[in-house]
């Protein structure tokens, strides 16, 4: 029997836990047209969330644009990854897909080719700088031309949405702004992670998308919605496991996606068909999952300065919430200063090893954390 647990991939169908206020959520925000940043540390099922949403909306009613943003890394490449997403939304196959374009893009002028698999792409490319802000409207004025149809519903994601703050420039973010607040009948959700910077982009007045979409927060999911996903999937492969081992679990990887998945990944093998979980089964498979990365960490923690290490330990050992900046934080872990605090979170912050959260910090990888309270801790 194959695993049913999956992390490190976009989790959907069976192997997707739970989210059911957050799937209504987001599905009445798309029946209503709405704008709707989404935003949590990584890992944390953001992508997994939307597509799963995604999946449900009947297609004859609604048109599906998802826009993934990693790759690019300027206008030119915003407009071609936009303007290819828009056009496969549209049509299955070449001809369809060059009739859409015709109606729908302008004076652009992609180019269709097929992909290994036969299956046919768009290319769109910037033509002159001088010509840059013009062609960034035209690809974002797709989403209306289609929905002014009025046969389908149109909603765009833009994921990872952090990467158009490195575009150096703010043209692609004051595009937006004027072009999709005219967009009525179309709904937008932005997805980011490293919520400093996505915050910065939305929070900050004096950028262009401040205040351009509603904000919606995703919070790592509640041990009540693990049990009976991770027991349920147990019991499908006649393997027992008390609620209380997963509860257990679920306080060493703090709800976070990934990780429970990861961990109930490795456990899964751990255990038998006609066996029980025990308590060193689940000591086991955390084992295992620190070894593998235990040469990755100890070169992570070899690179940090020392007020770096001692912030890190500070907040893997300090029941949350942690106060960093604290006299008894500072004191208790050899920190000196809040401001030599203040540089160490700052620090972390940049190399993403540390996150904002509820106005402290939190290590991003919880394994991290678990090895950090293993190997460095007092």
């Amino acid at each position: 029997m194959r695993n049913p647990f999956q992390y490190g991939t976009v989790v959907r169908g069976e192997a997707f836990c739970n989210r059911r206020e957050e799937q209504k959520t987001l599905r009445r925000a798309i029946e209503n047209g709405d704008k709707l940043f989404v935003y949590s540390e990584r890992r944390l099922g953001k992508t997994s969330l939307v597509r799963t949403v995604l999946d449900k909306l009947p297609k004859k009613k609604f048109l599906r644009v998802y826009v993934d943003l990693w790759p690019t890394d300027s206008e030119a490449s915003f407009v071609e990854q936009t303007g290819r997403a828009m056009a496969g939304s549209l049509g299955t196959t070449a001809n369809k897909i060059l009739e859409a374009v015709k109606t729908f893009f302008g004076s652009l002028a992609p180019s269709i080719s097929l992909d290994d698999s036969g299956k046919p792409t768009l290319t769109v490319r910037l033509g002159e700088k001088e010509n840059a802000a013009q062609q960034i409207e035209e690809v974002l004025s797709v989403a209306k031309r289609v929905a002014d149809r009025g046969d389908q519903t149109v909603v765009v994601v833009f994921d990872e949405c952090q990467r158009i703050l490195e575009y150096g420039s703010d043209l692609v973010e004051r595009k937006l702004r004027s072009t999709i607040q005219h967009h009525d009948n179309v709904c937008y959700i932005f997805l980011g992670s490293r919520k400093h910077l996505v915050q910065k982009m939305f929070l900050d007045k004096s950028r262009p998308l401040y205040r351009a979409a509603g904000h919606y927060p995703l919070e790592p999911i509640e041990s009540k919605h693990w049990v009976p996903f991770i027991r349920t999937r147990f019991l499908d492969a006649k393997k027992g496991v008390e609620d209380e081992q997963i509860q257990s679990l679920c306080e060493r990887t703090e709800g976070h996606p990934f990780y429970t998945q990861h961990l109930c990944h490795a456990l899964w093998e751990q255990c038998e068909p006609g066996k029980k979980v025990t308590d060193a089964m689940v000591d086991a498979a955390l084992d295992t999952l620190l070894a593998r990365e235990g040469h990755a960490y100890t070169t992570l923690w070899e690179s940090f300065a020392m007020n770096q290490r001692r912030f890190l330990t500070g907040l893997a050992t300090t029941p949350r919430p942690v106060q960093p900046f604290s006299s008894a934080f500072v004191r208790d872990h050899g920190l000196r200063s809040a401001s030599n605090a203040q540089r160490a979170a700052d620090a972390l912050m940049d190399r993403d090893v540390i996150d904002r959260d509820h106005g402290s910090f939190l290590i991003v990888d919880r394994f991290f954390k678990l090895w950090i309270q293993r190997a460095v801790a007092p």
